[in-house]
């Protein structure tokens, strides 16, 4: 099974630069895109392009005009799409679409970046508090689980080229280390790309400005995150570098797993 994250920072906007063409010809089973900033009616008016055949699409749009946004293309019908996390605040964002294949919840998620102002960060917490919930919901009802995304956290100082100049910024505080650190250690989720032995300076992320991208000083903030049932599960990884569509590399994981 193959699962692709991305997060296209405007989808149509990443189709313009070849996201599409490239992403039919990797064979994903279930494609988790984040930031589509486009309402489906939007997308409706090229429904060819932006509902590829060979794939059930489901988008997930927050209600601000060019906002936020996250979509699940799969193969497979899935038995049940489940649209937001149960929460108005994000759910109104569009920040989190679940698509669920017998006892396999695979999921599209955008955490909130608190960049743009001091008191999103406050926002970015309540998100990430109210995601537990639904993460040990999800465990507790005995689901395997797939949370591919942009979760906005570099977790180690692996993860992040510059670390030691930004351990006061948001995405990489020690709030957010830490709660990552309780998934992984005190929860048992699993870091899919960490399961396998990696290169040194492995980022999915890089800024616009100063030439980031070509001097690789970028941050690692796109994961799948598998509940621990799906230990063990994971073959191959890579980050697709080869085409830039947005800020954002997509992330390709492939696993040992079959759906029922």
């Amino acid at each position: 099974m193959r699962i692709i994250t991305a997060n296209v920072n405007g989808i149509r906007s990443a189709t313009q630069k070849g996201f599409m063409t490239w992403l039919l010809a990797q064979q994903a089973d279930v494609v988790c895109i984040q930031e589509t900033k486009a309402q489906i009616w939007q997308l409706e008016e090229n429904r060819k392009l932006f509902f590829p055949e060979g794939y059930y699409c489901y988008y997930h749009d927050a209600q601000k005009k060019g906002y936020s946004g996250v979509a699940i293309y799969a193969r497979q019908q899935p038995d049940q799409v489940i649209y937001g996390m149960g929460c108005e605040e994000f759910d109104s964002e569009g920040r989190y679409i679940e698509a669920r294949f017998g006892k396999l919840s695979v999921a599209s998620l955008y955490l909130p970046s608190a960049s743009s102002r001091e008191e999103r960060q406050d926002v970015k917490y309540r998100c990430m508090a109210h995601l537990e919930t639904v993460m040990n919901k999800l465990t507790d009802d005995k689901r395997d689980v797939i949370v591919g995304g942009d979760w906005n956290i570099a977790h180690q100082e692996r993860d992040i080229r510059n670390w030691k100049s930004n351990l006061k910024t948001s995405g990489f505080l020690p709030e957010e280390r830490a709660w990552l650190d309780k998934l992984f250690n005190n929860w048992q989720w699993v870091d899919a790309f960490r399961e396998l032995e990696q290169a040194e300076h492995e980022y999915t992320w890089w800024s616009m400005r100063m030439r980031a991208f070509e001097k690789n000083v970028g941050w690692r903030i796109d994961y799948q995150i598998l509940s621990p049932s799906l230990r063990g599960t994971v073959k191959a990884t890579q980050i697709y570098k080869h085409e830039r569509f947005s800020d954002h590399a997509p992330l390709i994981i492939d696993y040992n797993y079959t759906t029922s």
